[in-house]
C-alpha cells in the first residue's frame, strides 16, 4: 500500500486506495490508487459512461465505495467523520442550483450554514463576486441570470468557503462556446493564483488542457493514463487514449534505423523520422496530432520553406468540417490527417484528388509500442 506523506508543500490532500464500486448492471469502477496533490488542478476526462461522475461522488464523500479507502488530509474517511470532512470541501455541478434569492444571498449560503458572522461573510462574498466578474449583479434575483452568470455565482458560492478541495463536475457543459471560453479563462487565472486544490471532471478535452496540471484518463471504470497534462495529450500510452485525446493519425510501422537521437520508422513504404528512441526492428504505432501537420502545395518548395524533418507528398481523400476549421485526410501511403483553417482550404484548393505536401516535425511524432 502506498504511504501518504505528511502534509506539506506537495502533500496529498485527497487519495483513493484500492477503491471499487459495483452496480447491478455489471459496471465497476476500479481505481487502485489516485492522489490529489495540494495546490494542483487534477483533470479527470473520459467518454460518457466512463465512470467520471461516480469517481467524483466518491471523492466528494457523497457516495461510499464497496471496497477500499478514501483518505482525506491523511485520515481515512468513514461514516463517523464523513460529514465533518465534507464540510471542508465545495462542489460545483453542471447545473448552478441557485436558490430563488438575490445573488449575494446565494453566494453567502454556505457561510451562513457555517455560522460565519454577517459582516465577515458580506466582505468575502463581495470580493469573490468581483473576482468572478458578477459583482455588479449582487442585488439581482438569481432567477434573472443567464447561464454563464449563474455558474459564476455558483463558483463564488463554493470559493467563498475557502475549501481545502474544490470539486467541479462538468461545470461548463451547459454553456455556449463563447461563454464557456470566457469562464474557463477566468477560472484558470483564479485557480492558479490562489493554488486552489481542485478536481475537474469533464468530457471536454480543451477544458482539461486549459485548467489541469495533471490529467487522469478514465475509460471503462479504470484510469488508463495519469500524467502531466501535456504528456497525456502528446504522449498517450495506447491507441484508446490517443484517439480520445484527439490524435487522428495512428498507423503501424517498423523501426529501420536509429542515429543521433532520431528514429526512422518505415510505414507503408514511406519513412517517418521521429525524435524518440526505439529498438531497431521493433513494430510501433505512429501517433500524430492533426494540428501538428502543415499542408503545402506539392511543388517541392515545402522542403525548402520548412525545417521539419518530415515532408510527405500525398493526395487529399477527404475534407471534413471540424470545430475550428477542417480536418483533411491525405493518402501519403498511409492515412495522414491535418487540421487546417478555412483560409488554407481556400488558398490550397483542398478537395479530394488534390496533390499536397504534408509537413511535420520529428518532435511532433509519438511512438506507442505494439
Amino acid at each position: 500500500m502506498t504511504a501518504l506523506p505528511e502534509k506539506g508543500p506537495a502533500a496529498i490532500v485527497l487519495a483513493l486506495r484500492e477503491v471499487r464500486r459495483r452496480y447491478e448492471d455489471g459496471y465497476c469502477l476500479d481505481v487502485p490508487a489516485l492522489d490529489v496533490v495540494a495546490g494542483e488542478v487534477l483533470g479527470v476526462i473520459g467518454p460518457n459512461g466512463a465512470g467520471k461522475s461516480t469517481l467524483l461522488r466518491i471523492l466528494a464523500l457523497l457516495e461510499r465505495p464497496d471496497e477500499g479507502r478514501v483518505v482525506f488530509d491523511g485520515r481515512v474517511v468513514d461514516a463517523r467523520n464523513a460529514l465533518r470532512e465534507r464540510r471542508r470541501m465545495a462542489t460545483v455541478f453542471q447545473e448552478p442550483l441557485l436558490a430563488d434569492a438575490r445573488v449575494s444571498d446565494n453566494a453567502a449560503l454556505g457561510l451562513r450554514f457555517r455560522g460565519v458572522p454577517a459582516a465577515v461573510a458580506e466582505a468575502r462574498v463581495r470580493g469573490w463576486l468581483e473576482r468572478l466578474g458578477v459583482g455588479s449583479l449582487a442585488r439581482r434575483a438569481a432567477r434573472t441570470l443567464s447561464g454563464g452568470e449563474a455558474q459564476r455565482v455558483a463558483l463564488a458560492r463554493a470559493l467563498v468557503l475557502e475549501p481545502d478541495i474544490l470539486l467541479l463536475d462538468e461545470p461548463f457543459a451547459g454553456l455556449d462556446a463563447p461563454t464557456r471560453a470566457a469562464l474557463v479563462g477566468d477560472l484558470a487565472g483564479i485557480l492558479r493564483a490562489d493554488r486552489v486544490t481542485t478536481v475537474l471532471v469533464t468530457h471536454e478535452r480543451g477544458e482539461a488542457q486549459a485548467l489541469a496540471d495533471r490529467v487522469a484518463v478514465l475509460m471503462g471504470g479504470r484510469v488508463r493514463q495519469l500524467d502531466e497534462t501535456a504528456r497525456v495529450f502528446y504522449a498517450p500510452v495506447s491507441d484508446e487514449v490517443a484517439r480520445f485525446v484527439g490524435v487522428e493519425t495512428l498507423v503501424t510501422g517498423q523501426v529501420v534505423s536509429r542515429a543521433d537521437g532520431v528514429t526512422v520508422v518505415e510505414v507503408a513504404g514511406r519513412v517517418v523520422e521521429v525524435a524518440a528512441d526505439a529498438r531497431l526492428g521493433a513494430r510501433v504505432r505512429i501517433a500524430v496530432r492533426p494540428e501538428d501537420v502543415t499542408l503545402m502545395a506539392a511543388d517541392g518548395g515545402a522542403r525548402v520553406a520548412s525545417s521539419a524533418r518530415n515532408a510527405l507528398d500525398g493526395t487529399v481523400t477527404r475534407v471534413s468540417p471540424s470545430t475550428h476549421g477542417s480536418l483533411v485526410v491525405i493518402d501519403a501511403g498511409f492515412p495522414l490527417v491535418a487540421a487546417v483553417t478555412p483560409r488554407s482550404v481556400q488558398e490550397l484548393g483542398l478537395r479530394p484528388g488534390v496533390r499536397v505536401c504534408a509537413v511535420f516535425k520529428a518532435t511532433a511524432v509519438h511512438l506507442i509500442p505494439v
